[in-house]
């Protein structure tokens, strides 16, 4: 049986993605227990990843491996730095910088944009999917956390109401099932989805252990 571009992703990525969900630093955050420094941590890291690969989606908007999925309400570079300025005491300097594996993603990115724009399609799966779906439930904790102090920094988790967040997550989806290329450009979105998954694995345990989080 031949298994389409989406099925494979998700198919052959769901080990790497349960992996970094369960890291000790998505542990923390997921049972509502971060702190502001560490979950601003994770947010100037996020920012630095989506302010490159965004710039990259919309320079090859009209790629055949692109265009299905390209769709600029996703972006979530402004909701990021929204909440990072509603979060940090004015003038603050980021007490965490900015993780070797943010760097070498956004290197990553940067090649990929240059020589193989296909393999961006990876990283709007791995990023946009997970904000549309998990995203949801981490938007419940940050709002609830008694560290954030009510200040309603979840901009990075919205995308309207439930039934526009529904229709985002289908239409991509849609756009995603609709994607022809050749089974060595497929073969290779697939390894560059598991390389983001293992990237993200990496930059979770290194703020874990920048934040010296238990």
């Amino acid at each position: 049986m031949t298994h389409s571009l989406a099925q494979r992703l998700k198919t052959e990525t769901r080990a790497l993605h349960a992996a970094a969900e369960r890291s000790r630093f998505m542990g923390v955050l997921l049972r509502g227990q971060m702190q502001r420094p560490a979950y601003l941590a994770l947010l100037h890291n996020l920012h630095a990843i989506y302010a490159t690969l965004e710039p990259a989606l919309s320079r090859h908007a009209a790629h055949p491996a692109l265009a299905p999925v390209f769709a600029p309400a996703l972006f979530r570079t402004r909701a990021l730095e929204h909440d990072l300025r509603v979060l940090d005491a004015p003038g603050a300097q980021h007490a965490i910088a900015l993780q070797p594996a943010t760097l070498a993603y956004a290197a990553r990115l940067r090649e990929i944009d240059a020589v193989e724009p296909e393999l961006l399609l990876a990283h709007a799966y791995v990023r946009y999917l997970g904000d549309l779906s998990g995203g949801q439930m981490l938007r419940r904790i940050v709002a609830q956390g008694k560290a954030f102090d009510g200040r309603g920094a979840v901009a990075f988790y919205e995308f309207g109401d439930a039934v526009n967040t529904h229709a985002l997550t289908q239409a991509f989806r849609a756009g995603l099932g609709s994607i022809n290329v050749a089974e060595a450009s497929e073969d290779a979105i697939v390894a560059e989805a598991r390389s983001a998954f293992a990237l993200h694995h990496r930059l979770f345990d290194e703020l874990a252990g920048a934040c010296q989080l238990a």
